[in-house]
C-alpha cells in the first residue's frame, strides 16, 4: 500500500532520509579538513541530526521513548 501525502509517516521517512544524507556529508567531510574545532563542530552536527533520526523513528513506531524527558 501507498503512502499518501496525509499520511505522518510518510514525511518522517522523507526526513530521515534528507537527514542520513546530511549527517553521511559531514561526517565525510570531517576527513578532508584537518582543523580540530571543524571537527569537533561537524561530528556534533551529525549527533545532533542522528538524535532526530532516532527521534522520528520512536514517533513511528508509536514510542513513548520519543516523549521521555
Amino acid at each position: 500500500m501507498a503512502r499518501t501525502n496525509a499520511d505522518p509517516i510518510h514525511h518522517t521517512q522523507k526526513m530521515k532520509g534528507e537527514l542520513n544524507t546530511l549527517i553521511d556529508h559531514l561526517r565525510e567531510d570531517v576527513t578532508k579538513i584537518d582543523d580540530p574545532q571543524f571537527k569537533a563542530l561537524f561530528e556534533t552536527s551529525a549527533e545532533v541530526l542522528g538524535g532526530l533520526v532516532k527521534a522520528f523513528t520512536h514517533f513511528e513506531r508509536k514510542s513513548e521513548a520519543a516523549w521521555r524527558r
